[in-house]
C-alpha cells in the first residue's frame, strides 16, 4: 500500500506555478492561482486546495478555460460593477471582482460586484478574507452545476452554491464563515472516488433518491439541514439567482458539469458584496467587539470556537509539516510533472505510516 506523504505548501506553490507558466498563464495569474489553491489546502479545505490543480490544467488543455484571458471590468454605478471573465480561470477572476467590490467600498462605503463568463473559484473564503484583513466587511457567493436535489426530490437541479462572511478581528485573523448550502461540497466526493474511501452517512443519495455512503453511486448531494433542508435549498435558490440570472450566467441544469465536456465553457458567475465599517454606527470598534465576542464564547463550557478558527489551527500545523498529499493525487502530479517536461517537489513521508 502506498505511503502517505505530505508536500511543503512554498514547494507545492512553485511547482503549481511552473505547471501554469508552462501553459501560457501570466506569471501574476500563475502566482495568484498557485497560492490561493496552497493557502486552501493549509486551511485544511482538501476539497478546493491543491487536488483540484491537475483538473484546472486539464480544462485548460481543452481549452474551456483560457490562460490569458481578456477580463472587463464595467462599473455601472457609484457602487456597482459587473466583471466579464473571459472565461478566465475562476479564481484569477473572483480575486479581480472582489478588489474591484473593496475599492467600490472604500470610495462608497459599499461595494457590489457580479462576475460572468468565469469557472470554478475555488473557496470562496479566499475572497472574503481579503476584503476583513482590510478592516472590510466581506461577503460572497457563487454557484455550480447541477449537484444537488431539491428539499423534497432527488434529482440534481442548483449547485453546493457557498456563502461566505468575513468580518475583521483586532489582533487576529478574521472570523470567516465558509459554507455551501449543501451537507458537503461535491469534490469531497470526487476526493473519495480518487482515495476509495466512504463518505458520511446521510449527505448523498444515489439515482433513485437513497442515502448512500458510496462515492461511486452518488448523483446528489442533499441540502443543508438534514429533515430541515428547505433552508439550505431556499439558501441555494437565492444564491443561484445572484449568481447567475443576475449576472447573465446559465443556471443550475443548464450550465456546463465540472468533471465532464471539459471543452464546454462553464460560464459561471459570482457575487461579491463589501462593506466600510466606518460609515456604521459601531463600525469603529466592530473589530475590537469581534475579538472580545471570539473571547467571551471560547470561555463558555466546551469552548466554542468562532467560525474560521479550525481552518487557522490547520494553516499552523500544516505549515510546520506539509500539506497531506493522497497517493492517487501524487499519481496525477507525476503524470502532468512528465507530461510538461517539470520536476515534483519533495515529498515527505507522514511520520508513523507504513
Amino acid at each position: 500500500m502506498a505511503r502517505p506523504e505530505n508536500v511543503d505548501a512554498a514547494q507545492w506553490r512553485q511547482w503549481a506555478e511552473a505547471c501554469l507558466r508552462a501553459l501560457d498563464f501570466s506569471a501574476a495569474d500563475a502566482q495568484c492561482l498557485a497560492s490561493s489553491l496552497a493557502q486552501t489546502s493549509l486551511w485544511g479545505i482538501d476539497s478546493h486546495g491543491i487536488a483540484r490543480l491537475p483538473h484546472y490544467l486539464n480544462r485548460v488543455v481543452h481549452g474551456s478555460i483560457l490562460a490569458r484571458p481578456q477580463i472587463r471590468i464595467e462599473q455601472s454605478g457609484p457602487a456597482t460593477a459587473q466583471v466579464h471573465g473571459g472565461r478566465g480561470h475562476g479564481i484569477v477572476v473572483a480575486h479581480r471582482a472582489n478588489a474591484a467590490a473593496m475599492a467600490l467600498a472604500r470610495e462608497a462605503g459599499v461595494g457590489a460586484v457580479g462576475v460572468s463568463d468565469s469557472s470554478h473559484c475555488g473557496a470562496i473564503g479566499l475572497y472574503t478574507r481579503a476584503a476583513a484583513k482590510e478592516g472590510l466587511i466581506g461577503i460572497a457567493f457563487t454557484h455550480s452545476d447541477s449537484i444537488a436535489a431539491p428539499f423534497g426530490g432527488w434529482q440534481p437541479y442548483f449547485g453546493t452554491n457557498p456563502i461566505s462572511f468575513a468580518f475583521p478581528r483586532q489582533g487576529g485573523e478574521p472570523l470567516c464563515l465558509d459554507m455551501a448550502t449543501t451537507s458537503i461540497p461535491w469534490n469531497r466526493v470526487m476526493n473519495a472516488r480518487r482515495d476509495g474511501v466512504e463518505l458520511p452517512a446521510g449527505v448523498a443519495l444515489d439515482a433513485e433518491g437513497r442515502s448512500v455512503t458510496d462515492a461511486e453511486r452518488v448523483r446528489a448531494l442533499t441540502p443543508l439541514g438534514g429533515d430541515y433542508g428547505h433552508k439550505g435549498y431556499g439558501l441555494a435558490m437565492m444564491i443561484e439567482l445572484l449568481c447567475g440570472p443576475l449576472n447573465g450566467n446559465p443556471y443550475g441544469p443548464h450550465i456546463g458539469p465540472m468533471y465532464e465536456q471539459l471543452d464546454r465553457p462553464r460560464e459561471l458567475g459570482a457575487f461579491f458584496i463589501v462593506m466600510d465599517p466606518a460609515r456604521f454606527a459601531g463600525g469603529a470598534a466592530l473589530a475590537a467587539v469581534a475579538a472580545g465576542m471570539a473571547a467571551e464564547l471560547a470561555a463558555q463550557p466546551g469552548s466554542p470556537r468562532m467560525p474560521g478558527d479550525p481552518e487557522l489551527a490547520s494553516q499552523a500545523q500544516r505549515q510546520a509539516g506539509g500539506i497531506p498529499v493522497p497517493p492517487a493525487l501524487k499519481v496525477e502530479m507525476a503524470e502532468w510533472s512528465a507530461r510538461l517536461g517539470l520536476p515534483l517537489p519533495a515529498f515527505v513521508p507522514l511520520d508513523g505510516e507504513a
